[in-house]
């Protein structure tokens, strides 16, 4: 019997989660059953963990398969299927997280969610809200207790489940200047399986927008919509994949009291519609519209657990300003040891607090690697396409990428226009050759032009794409096709500025007629180490952008990087025979770039040293030095790559990283 989404299957499913040939069940010559993945694009799974693709894996009684949103289990000689619409239970128990020094920053949380519910957590700052909502969706899962999805373990089936669980950061998942409708057009494609065709996608992105009363801002930019439409917009970039399970990390979080009441009311109707919500808000203007409510009291234990209307009476406050103060007040007090003794507890949690963590082996963790809906180079193209568009549609972008390399290229003009590049001749009298400062200068202007534009290109890039890459890296992007788009269109950018720059600073003087390695086009093999350097340097931005926690401390990283360079460029002061700094300045891109032009230049005889014979041999005018030099400013490119992929894991799901 096979399985899958195209019409001529045996069994049919309409889910864009399943591929159109998906899998096929078989009986062996024992008698027995196995399924055999038919390479699906999301995966065919056992128990929750994916089997090889067009691998196969025979079947006991008991095991449970999942396709997309749905599952089957063998009995008898019949196939039984269950199809998640959403009507799922939800539940949280014993979870505690600890962190470095043993501090607990999550306190022995249990709660049970019904189908169909609508969950608020609050609690004052310092209360454990964020680690718990990253407990409950396996980004960084609890040292201690379980998450069960209709009674299937999250942490332990998470490459299975993970599809099923949409998550809304605080932030918008969505790039702003995108419009509505091609955001949500490369969101699907990427998330959708490659078989997917557009028809399909435009359909599903179509039905969501309508379902969400957003078809009437489709064509307009995300940027341009009001705070609560930009949530709308988040909301629906998660239900492409029909989520049952929705977590939303303070949606209303600077909204005005409408706004705030029009997003919570959304919430509502999507529960009502089949899925399960929980939103984790500091707004209490809302709470009577949620089934349940959650309070998080100071050390991350629970407060109370119950309806809403029921939490101010249980706590003998009139407001929820009273209650917090009392939690600010009294924070040594046992709030969960109260909570534990009511009467509320004994209705609304015993249950699942009595049930101890199920005692199950933990599979091998590079096992939960989730599979891929898109291949490499489908994701690496879809992300070159929507970074084009994006900076495409920045108009300030486009003009500062042209006017930053023709002014940098441009100041160069200043130094002695009228002055060659070439070596002078000795003076006729002494012999001394005298020094040509002027080519010195100008490629030193040049270099750190070079690295200013490409650093300030990419600096930015990975830190203000940040939430975006943690939620798709967890529906299955690949990093490496991430980081390669960023590189890809950066480079080609970085590159035609570092030409630029190049082209304005050496065009206009006397230049030697033969190069090294390009023969007469002795104007381009200058520039190529210019453009190689640009390369480089924005390679070094991505580790800055990779590192630093928000936009505002780009800045001065920038700043910092590009004084190095310049006082690194052996422009300044003699690099060669002085040791320790001269091999420290190996590290730097701009001694390479430099001495790749000074070798064509011929620099031991434009700037020659002051003790004849000690010449610099990454200045010698020779094949080998301009190679060499060349060489090692592609090898600090690569070195970088390897950095920032190592850094961007830091942002992943750590189930993922295990």
């Amino acid at each position: 019997m096979r399985i899958g989404r195209a019409l001529e299957n045996d069994l049919v499913v309409s889910d864009l989660q399943v591929s159109r040939n998906h899998a096929e069940f078989h009986t062996t010559p024992d008698g027995r059953m196995e399924i055999r993945d038919l390479g699906s694009h999301n995966g065919t799974y056992v128990n929750g963990l994916p089997i090889a693709k067009g691998g196969t894996q025979l079947l006991g009684p008991t095991d449970i398969v999942g396709v997309g949103h749905s599952t089957f289990r063998i009995v008898g000689d019949r196939l039984e299927e269950f199809v998640d619409t959403g009507e799922v239970s939800f539940s949280a128990r014993h979870l505690t997280v600890t962190v470095d020094g043993g501090k607990q920053i999550l306190k022995d949380v249990s709660f049970g969610v019904p189908e169909k519910s609508l969950v608020a957590v609050i609690g004052p700052s310092g209360s454990g809200k964020s680690t718990l909502l990253k407990a409950l969706t396996g980004y960084r899962p609890a040292n201690q207790g379980e998450v069960l999805y209709d009674n299937r373990n999250l942490y332990k089936q998470f490459a299975e489940l993970r599809q099923r669980i949409g998550l809304v950061p605080q932030d918008d998942i969505l790039h702003k200047e995108l419009t509505v409708k091609k955001a949500l057009k490369y969101a699907a494609k990427l998330r959708f399986p490659a078989d997917t065709t557009a028809a399909e996608r435009d359909a599903r992105i179509d039905e969501v927008l309508r379902e969400l009363k957003l078809d009437i801002h489709k064509d307009k930019k995300v940027t341009s919509l009001s705070g609560g439409q930009r949530k709308r917009v988040s909301v629906a970039l998660e239900l492409l994949t029909k989520p049952s399970l929705i977590f939303l990390d303070e949606p209303t979080s600077g909204l005005d009291p409408g706004m705030d009441r029009d997003v919570m009311q959304l919430l509502r109707g999507l529960a009502d519609d089949g899925r399960t919500v929980l939103v984790v808000t500091h707004s209490v203007a809302e709470l009577a519209i949620c089934d349940k409510l959650l309070v998080m009291a100071p050390g991350g234990a629970v407060a109370y657990f119950g309806p809403p209307e029921e939490a101010l009476n249980f706590f003998g406050y009139d407001t929820w300003a009273d209650v917090f103060s009392a939690f600010e007040n009294y924070r040594d007090y046992d709030w969960a040891g109260r909570w534990k003794g009511s009467q509320h507890y004994q209705m609304y949690a015993a249950d699942i607090d009595a049930v101890a963590p199920q005692s199950v082996q933990v599979p091998a963790m590079q096992a939960m690697k989730p599979p891929k809906p898109q291949g490499w180079m489908s994701q690496f193209v879809t992300l070159v396409r929507r970074y084009v568009s994006v900076i495409v549609s920045d108009k300030g972008f486009l003009a500062l990428m042209v006017i930053l390399p023709a002014v940098l290229g441009a100041v160069s003009l200043l130094i002695d226009a009228d002055k060659g590049l070439l070596p002078t001749p000795p003076n006729p009298e002494t012999g001394r050759i005298i020094p040509n400062g002027t080519a010195t200068t100008v490629l030193l202007i040049l270099a750190v032009g070079a690295c200013f534009a490409g650093a300030a290109n990419s600096v930015r890039e990975l830190i203000k794409e940040r939430v975006i890459y943690e939620r798709e890296r967890a529906t299955g992007l690949s990093r490496s096709a991430y980081l390669m788009s960023k590189v890809f269109v950066l480079g080609m950018i970085t590159v035609l500025q570092g030409l630029l720059v190049g082209v304005i600073g050496f065009s206009s003087r006397e230049i030697p007629e033969e190069g090294l390695v390009f023969g007469g086009f002795t104007l381009l093999e200058l520039s190529v180490p210019i453009m190689a350097l640009g390369f480089t340097s924005m390679m070094f931005g991505l580790i800055i952008s990779s590192l630093v926690k928000t936009a505002e401390k780009t800045m001065p990283l920038l700043v910092m990087f590009a004084i190095i360079q310049v006082v690194f460029t052996g422009c300044l002061f003699t690099l060669h025979g002085s040791i320790g700094v001269n091999q420290f300045s190996f590290l730097m891109p701009s001694r390479w770039a430099v001495a790749a032009s000074g070798a064509t230049l011929d620099f031991n005889k434009i700037s020659p040293p002051e003790t004849a014979g000690d010449n610099d041999p990454l200045w010698e005018h020779t094949v080998g030095a301009w190679a060499m030099d060349m060489g090692a400013i592609i090898l600090l490119g690569v070195l970088c790559g390897f950095f920032v992929a190592r850094f961007l894991r830091r942002h992943e799901p750590e189930v993922m990283r295990k």
